[in-house]
């Protein structure tokens, strides 16, 4: 397995309902050549990771309509992407849409603590996609069982091929979704619906540091 051939397989999965950056094209926000951009962002990072020999997931729930969605990168929006490539090296990740930069609240606090850690981990989701309402694309809801199953063998493969050994689990539907893998689980709370103080507490105690980030402590992130 290798980040190309990985990358490739995610591309391959069609699901109604379901936005996926590294085939689908967002008329009202891509570029041209959106889709394909997505795929060398994801392709680059998955390989800065294997050249870190980075071993801890950090896995929330789906990509969101404000970030994933637009830059093909979990947990990650438009205006931490300059962030990425500078605790990521070579991932060098790019803009794939027109227009304003559009900015997601849990992403700058998923990515405020990542800035504090020592080794930043591989940022991933349960479901690699993002799931939206059929009759409004830019919305966000959870994956159901069935579309869910259609990725747990690219998820397994993920794990085995990046030899991970702990995921962090970011919220109550990662923690149960990651016991699959079979390795070491660490939960903390997701940043959304007033969950940032529990969440920058889980991530202080697992690893050990001290966040500073006072002005996204009080922000109600979703």
């Amino acid at each position: 397995m290798n980040a190309l051939q990985f990358v490739g397989e995610l591309a391959t999965i069609k699901l109604a309902g379901v936005f996926n950056p590294y085939s689908d094209h967002c008329e009202q926000h891509d570029l041209p050549n959106a889709a394909a951009m997505r795929r060398s962002n994801l392709e680059r990072y998955l390989t800065s990771i294997e050249r870190s020999g980075a071993e801890t997931i950090w896995m929330g729930r789906d990509l969101g309509y404000r970030g994933g969605r637009r830059t093909g990168l979990a947990l990650t929006d438009e205006s931490h992407l300059q962030d990425m490539g500078e605790c990521y090296p070579g991932s060098a990740p790019v803009r794939a849409t027109q227009g304003p930069i559009v900015a997601e609240r849990t992403a700058t606090e998923i990515w405020a603590a990542i800035h504090a850690v020592p080794t930043p981990p591989l940022l991933w989701n349960v479901f690699p996609f993002h799931p939206h309402e059929f009759d409004n694309p830019l919305t966000n809801r959870k994956f159901t069982s069935k579309e869910l199953a259609l990725v747990e063998d690219i998820n397994e493969s993920l794990v085995r091929w990046l030899k991970i050994s702990t995921v962090v689990c970011i919220g109550q539907d990662a923690a149960k979704y990651a016991q699959n893998f079979g390795v070491e689980i660490k939960c903390i709370r997701h940043p959304s619906y007033g969950g940032v103080r529990d969440f920058r507490a889980g991530v202080e105690s697992i690893y050990k540091v001290k966040l500073t980030n006072k002005k996204s402590m009080q922000q109600d992130l979703f």
